[in-house]
């Protein structure tokens, strides 16, 4: 079971871009997609990004859109049937944004919690993104460097218990 069904870089590289638009700073993007999914998931049953998230040093990453960034940052994207390069660049920490997302991609509630998670954490800095990450239940329940459960991760949001029976169920 999936709440999203399987990682789909193209959306989660217009994801990516509609946030940048508003944080370019790589950690901060990050973070707000993680708290997006965790609001949309809360809200509508499901996430945004159809990422997996892995707890790291520095708190919860979103795996597949992470390697969208270390492709272009080291030039891989060569190795991608999608045009990364000309979507974004990486500038130190910075992702800069080269075209406009596309909105078509994006559901109306989407871009509801998109915005809502861009509003309320954009502008925190590093330590408190890492705090406030590290704080969250779905983080702790993993391994370091190792992926979050599916089930912790919904467990983790408000109303998660009665959230992951409904999803599990037959």
């Amino acid at each position: 079971m999936n709440t999203a069904g399987p990682f789909k870089p193209e959306k989660a590289l217009e994801v990516l871009l509609y946030i940048v638009r508003e944080c370019r700073d790589m950690y901060t993007a990050l973070k707000v997609l993680y708290f997006a999914d965790r609001e949309h998931l809360s809200r509508y049953g499901r996430v945004i990004s159809s990422d997996r998230y892995v707890a790291m040093n520095q708190g919860p990453v979103p795996s597949g859109t992470y390697d969208l960034v270390k492709y272009v940052r080291n030039n891989w994207s060569f190795l991608l049937t999608i045009p990364l390069d000309e979507a974004f660049k990486v500038e130190g920490y910075d992702i800069i944004p080269l075209r406009d997302p596309n909105l078509d991609m994006l559901s109306p509630s989407e871009i509801e919690c998109l915005d809502s998670a861009i509003a309320r954490y954009a502008s925190m800095s590093f330590g408190q993104l890492k705090t406030l990450s590290h704080d969250d239940p779905a983080f702790k329940a993993a391994d370091m460097n190792d992926f979050i459960p599916l089930e912790a991760f919904v467990k983790s949001v408000p109303d998660g218990e009665s959230l992951w029976a409904y999803l599990t169920s037959d």
